[in-house]
């Protein structure tokens, strides 16, 4: 395994967003650090898919500041995370039944050469994306995401995500919908991911397959962050009370790291 920096990749001091006279996030701290999984839980309406917007460039921040790579940085759009190095891999996938998987992973960020799509290339670098993945289920990166499984699926999505030089990776909810063998596939791979250094940030619900792959557990409840806390130190009960009371004694008084 990676061993992970001290410094997060990753960091967000006090953010707060609001809608209109509805205020969404309150002064919410998060990091996540190369090398690690970080989940980041809470019931739904807690401001999860908000937070992620945000470190997105999807939603504008009101106040607070996000750092990257321990520099300040304002993400003005997606396109602007994703040259810094952020990719999130959104719940619908985000991609097209009647395309190739090569098609899917460059769709909008096509190599040409001579003026000419330069399929070769592509499909080169799509096979070891992959490999390197050490996804094995994949029989040709020819194959038409139609045709393609659920748990196939998110990881061509998880590959066309570290294709293009991620540091931090957003997954959310990657094992919603999917079979037991499918799930056992895609967590193995979010493994990977951090062990092969990357900054991971896994939203989940099922808090079976958070105990299994985070390093760290980072809980919003009502639009605050109430802890951080190391998996190694806290219980499913733990887990439980902090997303549904936002507090608990043990993590409120120390747990945080």
């Amino acid at each position: 395994m990676t061993t992970p920096s001290t410094a997060p990749l990753l960091q967000l001091r006090g953010i707060n967003k609001s809608f209109g006279a509805v205020q969404v996030l309150h002064d919410v701290d998060f990091a996540a650090h190369a090398g690690e999984v970080t989940a980041l839980v809470g019931d739904n309406g807690a401001g999860k898919s908000t937070l992620i917007k945000c470190i997105g460039g999807i939603y504008p921040i009101d106040s607070g500041a996000v750092l990257f790579d321990g520099a300040p940085v304002t993400v003005q759009s997606p396109r602007h995370a994703a040259d810094l190095g952020i990719e999130i891999v959104y719940q619908d996938l985000a991609l097209c039944d009647n395309l190739d998987i090569v098609q899917n992973m460059f769709l909008g960020r096509e190599h040409k050469r001579y003026g000419m799509l330069d399929e070769p290339s592509m499909e080169h670098l799509a096979t070891t994306t992959l490999a390197g993945l050490s996804v094995r289920t994949v029989k040709s990166v020819r194959q038409k995401v139609a045709s393609l499984s659920g748990g196939q699926r998110q990881t061509v999505a998880i590959a066309k995500a570290v294709l293009w030089n991620s540091k931090v990776v957003i997954l959310d909810e990657p094992t919603a919908a999917l079979g037991v063998a499918q799930t056992r596939q895609v967590l193995d791979l979010v493994r990977r991911l951090a062990d092969n250094g990357l900054a991971v940030v896994l939203i989940s619900h099922n808090l079976n397959d958070v105990f299994e792959v985070a390093d760290r557990i980072s809980a919003l409840y009502l639009g605050r962050s109430p802890a951080t806390v190391r998996t190694s130190d806290v219980t499913h009960g733990q887990v439980v009370e902090l997303i549904t009371t936002g507090r608990y004694a043990a993590v409120a008084n120390g747990a945080q790291s």
